[in-house]
């Protein structure tokens, strides 16, 4: 890391670096997961031409990325941010046949074997203080360090993921650091606008009045649903999100309490209008679409390419961490989203739960190790159901049939910390009716993840 100091006006005099306020600084990561998954029962796969079955046989999985973070001040109390990315990566099974429970974070949905350089965040933010206590915030990767009021309003605008914002659960939501799945980085029904890596482009305003904040934004997602290309039509297809958040001390320990809701207005499909028009006219099928679909050749299958027009989605969805000690904090998320249209940009999951803890090596001389635990469970709902029965397919899912049962994970790691700020973990996870189907399953992930921070 690197950074650089300017002192701070009179009362706040840079002493050390408790009051110093950086004009720069600089950032870097690089992370590498390897995954293998045992072969594992299944009644049938990719039934009818349907193509989104997890494969039953052994597989590896794998993602390399390297990120540059990149922080100027360019005026008092502004920030500017740039954060190019790299990324390498194989999926299980083509990214197909898990909901909420893909196993890693990292896999993007149009990546390839071969290294991909982007642009993953361009964005300016401006502080206005308020007054109340004096707040220090450390340096950190797109995070300035410098004092600000316990009373402020904060913008933020440009290219970024909008979950850089909302819902930033300390004990789970880092992919390189924390747990892998994807059912822990945020809400798995959460289906936050982003292109197929994750990033949009938008505004968003905290307000922040001591131990309370409220955060509002919208943002753009993309033109086709769980595709890269964004559509740039704000007013017309946009995600709107507001969040509640309060911190509280329980017994002398931190926490937070969070209420997020969501509304998208997109290009989508219904569940049980495909289902309709195929019904009606079984002509309408998958195999006949001509429109944006995701390749199924099932030719007895409802798709959604028929019945895409400008809907509304929406949901809602409580968060909460807590230190229980200095060493050992839990979490806890729960969502709920109304089930009746197509996952755009995020999981097929239409309501999720999860929690778990992690607690820090301190106890056994390891400060810099760390344990997690975490259990996860989504739901779909009837309409959702009823259209994968029919043999429709989603941006991920769809084996055919399903015989329908809430997909389930567990997942255990150890984060050993190899060398000053480098990190070997081993990773365990059990998903139990992958894609919510009975007659699939269940399906056990290994996983070694190495990362590195400058």
């Amino acid at each position: 890391m690197l950074a650089g100091c300017a002192l701070l006006p009179a009362p706040l005099q840079c002493a050390a670096d408790e009051t110093r306020e950086e004009r720069w600084n600089a950032f870097g990561q690089l992370t590498y997961i390897h995954q293998w998954k045992d072969a594992f029962p299944a009644a049938y796969s990719n039934l009818g031409g349907s193509p989104n079955s997890l494969r039953p046989e052994r597989e590896r999985s794998w993602t390399a990325s390297a990120t540059g973070y990149f922080g100027l001040r360019p005026w008092r109390d502004g920030e500017l941010y740039f954060v190019p990315e790299a990324i390498a990566l194989l999926p299980l099974s083509d990214l197909h046949g898990l909901g909420g429970s893909i196993q890693n974070g990292e896999l993007e949905k149009t990546g390839e074997r071969t290294p991909t350089f982007y642009r993953a965040r361009l964005f300016l933010r401006q502080t206005w203080n308020l007054g109340g206590e004096p707040t220090r915030i450390a340096s950190g990767p797109m995070q300035l360090a410098q004092t600000v009021d316990s009373r402020r309003f904060v913008l933020t605008a440009g290219n970024l993921s909008i979950i850089d914002i909302f819902d930033k659960n300390r004990f789970a939501g880092d992919v390189r650091q924390q747990f892998l799945s994807m059912n822990f980085v945020t809400y798995a029904a959460y289906d936050f606008n982003a292109d197929a890596r994750g990033y949009t482009w938008g505004a968003a305003g905290e307000y922040y009045y001591d131990d309370w904040a409220v955060r509002a934004g919208r943002f753009i997602g993309p033109r086709y649903p769980n595709q890269l290309q964004l559509n740039y039509s704000i007013f017309n297809f946009y995600g709107d999100q507001v969040e509640v958040e309060h911190g509280h001390s329980l017994r002398g320990e931190p926490g937070k309490v969070r209420v997020l809701a969501y509304r998208n207005v997109s290009n989508m499909g219904s569940w049980d209008d495909a289902v309709d028009a195929f019904v009606a006219d079984p002509g309408k099928n998958a195999a006949a679409c001509s429109d944006f679909n995701y390749g199924s050749a099932n030719a007895g299958a409802p798709d959604l390419c028929w019945v895409r027009q400008r809907r509304v989605k929406t949901g809602i969805g409580l968060s909460l961490e807590q230190s229980l000690a200095e060493d050992i904090g839990v979490f806890l998320r729960a969502m709920r989203s109304d089930g009746r249209t197509e996952v755009f940009s995020y999981t097929s999951t239409d309501s999720s739960l999860s929690f778990g803890g992690i607690m820090q090596g301190q106890r056994w001389r390891r400060p810099q190790d760390s344990l997690g635990v975490g259990y996860a469970r989504n739901w779909l709902s009837a309409a959702h159901v009823r259209y994968l029965g029919l043999g429709g397919i989603d941006g991920f899912i769809g084996d055919g049939a399903i015989r329908y049962r809430p997909e389930q994970t567990f997942e255990a790691y150890y984060s050993l910390n190899v060398y000053k700020s480098s990190w070997l973990t081993l990773d365990f996870q059990h998903i139990a009716n992958p894609a919510y189907n009975a007659d699939r399953g269940p399906v056990t992930v290994y996983g070694l993840r190495a990362h590195a921070e400058f």
